[in-house]
């Protein structure tokens, strides 16, 4: 293994700053079904259009990926943005809150995307 590696593993320091970050732009599927519960957020699917169509997470809007630059304007900077894609092997969702957040958007991404929800949440999904 590295020596860099191994003394950054050591560092309790940036171990905190890394998971204080990870947790503040991150979120699970039970903390996302609360927030939905509370209706605090905006949920938005930015998987392809025939994907939402199939299932989707209760509640979400339908913005692919690729229109959200031209669909910006449909969002309000005053809500907290929760965004999902895929999976966990998909970067739709962490291009999308980057994006957002680059033009002043709060948003955060859930962690595993749309897999983890339905493994999670079954009964809740949208068919």
């Amino acid at each position: 293994m590295d020596e860099k590696l191994k003394e950054t593993r050591h560092n309790t320091e940036e171990a905190a700053k890394y998971f204080t970050n990870k947790m503040a732009f991150t979120l699970g599927p039970a903390e996302l079904k609360e927030l939905i519960d509370n209706d605090k957020i905006v949920v938005i699917d930015v998987r392809e259009k025939e994907d939402f169509d199939e299932g989707h997470i209760p509640s979400a809007i339908s913005i692919p990926r690729k229109e959200l630059d031209s669909r910006l304007d449909e969002l309000s900077k005053e809500n907290t943005h929760v965004v999902y894609c895929y999976n966990t092997q998909c970067h739709l969702a962490a291009c999308a809150c980057r994006l957002l957040a680059i033009n002043g958007f709060t948003c955060m991404e859930l962690c595993g995307g749309y897999k983890s929800w339905t493994e999670d949440f079954r009964y809740a999904t949208i068919k």
